[in-house]
């Protein structure tokens, strides 16, 4: 089991609101579907599985259960990925390690920031195991709107919380997987069709390498930090 670490939360416990601010404006925001990447090659979906059941609700959090991350995020890789018309089929793995939808607070004093940490898996369906060599984890932030400058617990529910950072999650996957197009290259022996009994063995394993446990430091209490020293 590879350990859930965040290896900016140090710095970033240390920015200012006017930091933050200028930091969220550059975050990706995944609600235009751009021209399909042709770094993703061969790319075509096969099993899209979210699992998050390990996902640790962050502090100054609202509650959303395991079925409304899966659903939310499962809706996000099929709109995105379900595009491309590859003759490979690729497994798409998410575990949902840890989040935080903000809540109402005060502007610019309390208002906490809602996030994302997932950690995804790439399966080859022709060699039966992820590419990656490693679980990739990603530190997802709300997409940056004149609402949720100030907080999106003022303006959004935590659906729209939700499918907002469902959609910039996906972003980041598809922009992680076009940075390494050699996955994709074409095989002429290829043309599997996944087996029903490979997505149970997928979600099985994607489950038993979960995390059980996350830091007590989550992005959602960024807002709320000291500035940087001089």
């Amino acid at each position: 089991m590879l350990p859930l670490t965040l290896p900016h939360s140090a710095l970033l416990r240390r920015i200012a609101f006017p930091c933050l601010a200028l930091f969220l404006a550059a975050c990706a925001d995944g609600t235009t579907l751009d021209e399909r990447r042709a770094e993703l090659g061969e790319f075509k979906l096969g099993h899209n599985i979210v699992v998050a059941a390990n996902a640790t609700q962050g502090p100054l959090s609202r509650s959303a259960e395991p079925g409304a991350w899966e659903e939310a995020l499962r809706g996000e890789v099929a709109r995105r990925f379900g595009r491309y018309e590859g003759t490979q089929f690729f497994h798409v793995a998410i575990g949902v390690d840890g989040y935080v939808l903000a809540v109402p607070g005060i502007p610019l004093v309390a208002a906490p920031r809602s996030a994302l940490i997932i950690g995804v898996d790439i399966w080859d369906d022709r060699l039966g195991r992820p590419i990656n060599t490693e679980r990739k984890r990603f530190t997802v932030f709300e997409d940056l709107t004149g609402g949720t400058i100030l907080g999106s617990g003022l303006t959004r529910t935590a659906e729209e919380q939700m499918a907002s950072l469902s959609r910039n999650a996906v972003l980041m996957i598809e922009n992680w997987m076009a940075e390494n197009p050699e996955w994709f290259a074409p095989d002429p022996e290829a043309e599997v069709t996944p087996e029903p009994e490979e997505m149970a063995e997928a979600q099985d394993t994607a489950a038993e390498t979960m995390p059980e446990t996350m830091p007590e430091t989550m992005p959602g209490t960024i807002a709320t930090a000291p500035p940087p020293r001089p």
